[in-house]
């Protein structure tokens, strides 16, 4: 294998959805095999444990038809209705895995419990039953090295577990193995307890496909050297003066970001927005499982900033209660309001034929700030002066 083969998928190559495809449907058609030869000759050579191997490789079959249906659907890009994509189908698919995995694993361990109540009259097992769970082993760690290798390539949690799903079943017939061994060596208990084991190892693999994929149902964050690595990036963005409220959430193979990017809070929207924008470039580049970031712009780092906007007038009604700050002036040809510390600084815009030398101009602020005293909105009004050419370039 070359160094290109290993390298990994990205997540928007079309071979992605083949590649998945091909190794779930090797699976299958190993599974098949293996599950009606170990069950067939589980009956015929008298082995409950080989049984139970069997159905391990049963309930394998059934949840490779479940990737299957998965990955069909977890393809499909995002639409009205699944604005985010359909990526969480793999994260359903990957409980209802664990899920069957623990109840099956269950229903093994009871049926055998039950069997050595009664030991005596267990039926010796024939040796053909360890020929079968021989090659049921060599052929389940094939299976698991193969689907695990197609797994970290594509970076699809489902496929991984469905290839330690194959090691588990890979496990179990090393298990059954042994138990079957033991029992032609004349230890007849060893075929029941083999299948106990077997049991127990099928439960534990379901209960953490179903707690990992649970966790991501409701929203898990990612690790926190992940996080940290996201923030860093983050902070490194020219124009970013700091960073709060991060938050980050898995969607199946993929992450999600969303993040409040403090900048200077006397700059443009657009600087802001266009410092946003860097900031979002950098994360999904150089985080390649992070497949949207949503940034927003904050000119404080005060977690009471929000509150305090929602607290202060609309524009509409600032201008009325700047009005009686500008008494005696011309209407402004422009206003700029920037919120800070709970308040309003206001960069106010006169004609310049106003004003005929800078003695009037001073005089004018004076009077301004002499009238902002105790003002309820307002902690800062300066008063600039813009010719009409000046004007007609900012609209």
């Amino acid at each position: 294998m070359n160094n290109q083969d290993q390298l990994d998928i990205p997540f928007d190559d079309p071979r992605r959805h083949a590649m998945a495809n091909k190794s779930t449907w090797i699976s299958v058609a190993v599974n098949t095999l293996l599950t009606l030869l170990q069950i067939a000759a589980g009956f015929i050579a008298h082995s409950q444990s080989l049984i139970a191997d069997g159905m391990h490789s049963l309930s394998d079959l059934v949840c490779d038809f479940l990737v299957l249906v998965a990955s069909h659907h977890s393809k499909d890009p995002a639409d009205e209705g699944h604005p985010y994509g359909h990526g969480r189908v793999e994260t359903a698919a990957s409980f209802v895995l664990g899920a069957i995995l623990a109840a099956t694993g269950g229903a093994i361990m009871a049926a055998a419990a039950i069997k050595l109540q009664n030991i005596e009259h267990l039926p010796p097992v024939a040796p053909l039953a360890l020929w079968v769970a021989l090659i049921a082993l060599v052929a389940k760690e094939g299976l698991f090295r193969y689907m695990l290798h197609v797994g970290e390539r594509l970076r699809s949690p489902m496929l991984i577990a469905n290839a330690w799903h194959a090691r588990s079943d890979a496990a179990s017939s090393l298990v059954v193995a042994i138990g079957i061994g033991a029992n032609l060596m004349g230890f007849v208990y060893a075929d029941s307890v083999a299948a106990i084991v077997v049991g127990f190892m099928i439960v534990r693999m379901g209960i953490v496909f179903a707690w990992d994929a649970f966790q991501e149902l409701i929203d898990a964050g990612l690790s926190i050297e992940e996080v940290d690595s996201i923030r860093q990036t983050l902070i490194d963005t020219s124009g970013v003066v700091n960073l709060h409220e991060l938050r980050t959430r898995r969607m199946a193979h993929r992450a999600l970001v969303d993040a409040h990017i403090l900048v200077d809070p006397r700059i443009s929207v657009s600087e802001g927005h266009s410092i946003a924008e860097r900031a979002r470039g950098r994360i999904l580049k150089s985080h390649p499982a992070v497949s949207d970031v949503l940034v927003h712009v904050d000119p404080e780092d005060d977690i009471d900033h929000d509150n305090n906007a929602e607290r202060m007038p609309a524009r509409e009604s600032l201008l009325m209660h700047l009005a009686p700050l500008l008494v005696g002036l011309p209407e402004p040809q422009r206003v700029v309001f920037h919120y800070i510390n709970g308040k309003v600084e206001a960069e106010v815009y006169l004609p310049h034929v106003f004003f005929e030398n800078g003695s009037m101009l001073v005089e004018a602020e004076a009077k301004v700030l002499a009238r902002l005293t105790g003002n309820q909105y307002f902690s800062a009004v300066s008063l600039n002066c813009v010719v009409a050419e000046d004007l007609l370039e900012r609209r």
